[in-house]
């Protein structure tokens, strides 16, 4: 009976994780509210990396069109100087420059920033400082598209993803506040906030692949790690869907209420 009961909690760790990460309300902070109210404690990084990766993957996925036609016309620009690859060209740089603010925060200030952050106390202030930002731009409607955008955009939108580092402060949430922030359109901050997703998620995955190989529980708790990996894979997939809907719609005022709701919780119950 033990044993199925900690199935069930890793399953629903699972889908905190997936339910989530795409959307602006913070997966790693929700997964510290999880795992406390479940008495779970994670030691080290495996379990995070390892639903990482399957959030990777159903994001990986469902961008793949987009994915294919930035490397082609990336690789075709840089092959031909064809004007009709440099748009795609373009979008790949801006990419990396905006991967480059997080990476190296991630490399320099990653763990000393969890080990003071991580509590929930952190998560419900960081909640509601992103409940603020989505409310300040639930309005703009920018005109950028994605051959429109420039090197100072790119820049900013890496600074926040930087700032998401802080357990809390959601990912998505920054760069999609950050992009809308910056005049993008709401496709196009869709796209950007997601791209910048993938170099970072792998980055992580590389860096962590020692902590994987190397946690004393990955016998022990491979069956409830395999059942978190599969349920965070197909939950993100259709969570990143539905929000999909949501960027179409505007209507990110909503997730800007959920986050003022649940950081006041927070405050007054943890």
């Amino acid at each position: 009976m033990d044993q199925i009961i900690l199935w069930l909690k890793y399953f629903f760790l699972g889908i905190v994780q997936g339910a989530t990460e795409p959307i602006p309300v913070s997966s790693s902070g929700h997964l510290i509210i999880a795992q406390r109210l479940m008495g779970l404690k994670q030691n080290g990084l495996s379990f995070e990396i390892l639903t990482n990766t399957a959030s990777l993957i159903a994001i990986v996925f469902i961008f793949r069109e987009d994915i294919m036609k930035l490397i082609t016309g990336g690789w075709g620009y840089l092959r031909t100087r064809k004007p009709e690859y440099r748009a795609d060209f373009m979008f790949c740089l801006y990419i990396v420059i905006g991967t480059i603010p997080a990476a190296v925060a991630a490399v320099l200030f990653k763990d000393p920033i969890e080990e003071i952050f991580s509590s929930v106390y952190t998560v419900a202030v960081a909640l509601l400082v992103t409940g603020v930002a989505l409310w300040l731009i639930r309005n703009l409607r920018g005109r950028k598209q994605d051959g429109d955008l420039k090197t100072k955009d790119a820049v900013l939108v890496g600074l926040a993803q930087a700032v998401a580092l802080i357990p809390g402060i959601s990912r998505s949430g920054a760069t999609v506040i950050s992009s809308i922030a910056v005049g993008m359109k709401q496709e196009t901050a869709l796209k950007f906030s997601f791209m910048l997703y993938i170099p970072i998620s792998v980055g992580g995955l590389v860096m962590g692949a020692s902590d994987i190989a190397h946690d004393p529980n990955r016998t022990q708790l491979a069956i409830p790690y395999l059942i978190a990996f599969i349920t965070t894979l197909v939950v993100t997939y259709f969570s990143m869907r539905w929000f999909m809907g949501i960027m179409a719609k505007g209507n990110l005022k909503y997730f800007s209420y959920y986050c003022f709701v649940v950081g006041t919780l927070l405050l007054i119950f943890l």
